[in-house]
């Protein structure tokens, strides 16, 4: 059964629209939902996301619309930080197109999650740091001031965020390039010194940086996009299982079943049944309740 956050726990006063819960570090946290809006910003770290049953392996630079609605947790979290800007758009005051700047349960889950480059998440600091510190005030002022930031905040997201698969990024740092490269090559094999190569970086500091901002090694990262794809197609897929290793980079079908359960804590197969099962049972209760 899924936690109830509420709104009650984290607003200073009945008026207050916006708050910053910082997370430095997030640790494990079962799934839950709650009666409010939130973005989730991610600084460093790393960590798995799963949100509404599907997993996302997260890291610096991913950002999430998660609306009231959403059910979502946090597993495997290895010096993970980032920023939960809690909202409740019932409570806002100031004349805006809050729908369009903060997507809700009107947009697909699809279009709710976007990445960051790193000079975008070095100016979004400076703002989030401001919002954190203007919405602990209950003063009318504050709390209209508080509201301008959050849409400062919203405009600058929608300035600096990118498609998690965007081939392209303006500005990019060696650290977005690496990001999108991992990305693009689920499914196909990937070599750090060939791309270092073709970039013109040195494979040595790049790892470092990595290393740095994520809290894992470029490998680890490869592992767990794959790992995460493959998750989803078992659940939402009928390929087979040897279909499902060679779209995630996996070409022998036996290890990708070995690395698959030590992850996971079962096999392909039996996760795969899991999902099934309880699929049946939701359209069971479903027809047994009409």
């Amino acid at each position: 059964m899924s936690l109830k956050l509420n709104k009650n726990d984290f607003f200073l006063t009945d008026m207050n629209s916006v708050v910053v819960a910082e997370r430095h570090p997030q640790a494990d946290f079962p799934s839950h939902d709650h009666d409010f809006d939130e973005l989730v910003i991610v600084w460093r770290g790393n960590g798995l996301h799963v949100w509404n049953d599907i997993p996302y392996p997260i890291t610096c630079g991913d950002l999430f619309y998660i609306n009231s609605r959403d059910r979502h947790s946090y597993e495997s979290v290895n010096e993970l930080a980032l920023d939960n800007v809690l909202f409740c758009r019932e409570r806002f005051g100031l004349a805006a197109d809050w729908s369009q700047l903060l997507p809700g349960e009107n947009v697909s889950q699809e279009q709710r999650y976007w990445r960051l480059s790193t000079l975008g998440m070095s100016v979004l600091r400076d703002k989030v740091d401001e919002l954190a510190k203007e919405c602990m005030k209950s003063e009318p002022l504050s709390v209209q001031l508080s509201e301008a930031l959050l849409m400062q905040l919203a405009l600058l997201l929608l300035r600096f965020r990118q498609r998690p698969d965007s081939g392209a990024l303006p500005d990019a740092h060696q650290l977005d390039l690496l990001l999108m490269a991992l990305r693009a090559n689920i499914a196909a094999p990937f070599h750090l010194e060939t791309f270092c190569l073709q970039h013109q970086l040195n494979p040595r500091a790049l790892r470092s940086l990595f290393k740095q901002h994520t809290g894992m090694s470029v490998t680890h990262y490869l592992r767990q996009l794959r790992l995460c794809r493959a998750m989803s197609l078992l659940r939402y897929g009928n390929m087979t299982i040897s279909d499902v290793a060679a779209e995630c980079g996996f070409d022998d079908s036996n290890y990708f079943s070995v690395v698959f359960s030590r992850a996971s804590g079962v096999s392909p197969r039996d996760y795969r049944q899991r999902f099934t099962q309880q699929a049946g049972k939701i359209l069971l209760s479903s027809m047994t309740a009409e």
